[in-house]
C-alpha cells in the first residue's frame, strides 16, 4: 500500500492510500478529494488534473513525458518546475509519503 499526501488550495491535508500501479489521480478520486476536473478522463489531453510535486519529492519523480510536457502549458494556473498532470503519475513504492499540492482552480 502507498500512502502519500494530498495539501489541498485552502491548506487542508489529506492522507490518501492507494494500491501500487494507479494513479495519482484515480488515489485522489477514490478518496473523495475534490480538486481535481479530469474532463479527459486521464488521457493527458486537458490538463485539468494538474497539481504540484512537493520541492522535496521531486528526485522520487521521472521527468514528464513530451505529451505531458506540453499540456502544461495549458494549465489554468501557473506552471511551475514542480508541475506534473496527475494521471501521468503512476504510483509505486518509491511514492511512499509523497506530499502533492493542489492548485486554486482547475479551470
Amino acid at each position: 500500500m502507498i500512502t502519500f499526501e494530498v495539501i489541498e488550495a485552502n491548506g487542508a491535508i489529506r492522507e490518501v492510500q492507494a494500491n501500487e500501479g494507479e494513479t495519482l489521480l484515480q488515489a485522489t478520486l477514490n478518496a473523495g478529494i475534490d480538486g481535481f476536473a479530469a474532463e479527459c478522463g486521464g488521457c493527458c489531453v486537458c490538463a485539468t488534473c494538474h497539481c504540484y510535486i512537493d520541492d522535496e519529492d521531486l528526485d522520487k519523480m521521472s521527468a514528464p513525458a513530451s505529451d505531458e510536457a506540453q499540456m502544461l502549458d495549458f494549465t489554468a494556473t501557473e506552471r511551475r518546475p514542480s508541475s506534473r498532470l496527475a494521471c501521468q503519475i503512476k504510483l509505486s513504492s518509491e511514492h511512499i509519503g509523497i506530499k502533492v499540492h493542489l492548485p486554486e482552480r482547475q479551470y
